[in-house]
């Protein structure tokens, strides 16, 4: 007989990976789940992916590079936006559905044991397929403007997981918080909608001057935003000092995030 004593978690424990690991079917069925809800009974499926950051590019394209005529580096107006709107689709659904996952998952935390952090990272990988299918769509765009990716695209994976850890550190602070706070709910749009403008979507990086473009890099998403245009559009202002601000600043969420989350974690049954 094999015999499981389940403890509190001590104030400020850092992530159990081995028990995530042991847990790691049910990770798999959470996503798969997800998976399920999101594109259950929709006619287009898994279109929507690419509906939202296309249509995004075509306002922004029309207000922004049409009208309001903001440099591009060079490159033109349409891809420009979009492969920043790639990963920051990723990275904005990621956070919103992992801010909301535990509420989500009431039923489920008050039955049974598991690692609660399991259920906001499912939230988050389960955005990798909309990656996917919008990166494709991305690389189509690439071949119709003649633009062709350079030996920089091996960059890609660090900057999708710079992405990752910015998403889920963040997803796991607000939603530990929305468990005891349910305004948190109301207060991610904006929190989203803010951090948007605060990243160079709509406009490049390279209208800062030196030394405020490097601190920049404070927000985690200019240093994936501005390396994915380096590595796939060969635009020459090279994000070496802010992907190290960036991925600095990334891994200290990632780290204060999941100190709170477990912190936290022994109440969440009973509040919820």
């Amino acid at each position: 007989m094999h015999t499981t004593i389940i403890k509190p978690k001590q104030n400020w424990e850092t992530i159990n990976l081995k028990e995530l690991i042991e847990y790691r079917d049910l990770f798999y069925f959470l996503v798969l789940r997800d998976l399920k809800i999101r594109y259950k009974q929709t006619v287009l499926g898994g279109l929507w992916a690419i509906i939202q950051p296309f249509f995004t590019m075509v306002v922004f394209s029309l207000f922004f590079g049409k009208l309001a005529r903001v440099p591009s580096d060079g490159i033109p107006y349409p891809i420009f936006s979009f492969v920043a709107l790639v990963p920051w689709t990723f990275f904005a659904q990621g956070l919103t559905n992992s801010s909301n996952s535990l509420v989500g998952s009431a039923n489920l935390i008050t039955k049974v044991y598991f690692p609660r952090m399991i259920i906001p990272l499912a939230s988050v990988v389960s955005g990798i397929l909309d990656f996917v299918i919008a990166f494709a769509v991305l690389i189509g765009m690439m071949f119709f403007y003649g633009i062709y990716p350079t030996i920089n695209i091996i960059w890609l994976p660090f900057l999708l997981l710079l992405a990752f850890i910015t998403a889920l550190g963040v997803g796991i602070w607000l939603s530990a918080l929305n468990v005891e706070y349910r305004d948190v709910r109301y207060v991610v749009p904006f929190l989203v909608q803010i951090w948007l403008f605060a990243t160079p979507i709509a406009y490049p990086v390279s209208l800062l001057p030196e030394p405020w473009r490097t601190a920049y890099g404070i927000n985690p998403m200019v240093g994936v935003v501005e390396g994915f245009r380096w590595a796939l559009l060969r635009t020459d202002t090279a994000p070496g000092p802010i992907i190290i601000v960036s991925s600095v600043v990334a891994v200290l969420i990632f780290i204060a995030g999941s100190l709170y989350f477990h912190r936290m974690e022994k109440t969440f049954a009973d509040v919820i």
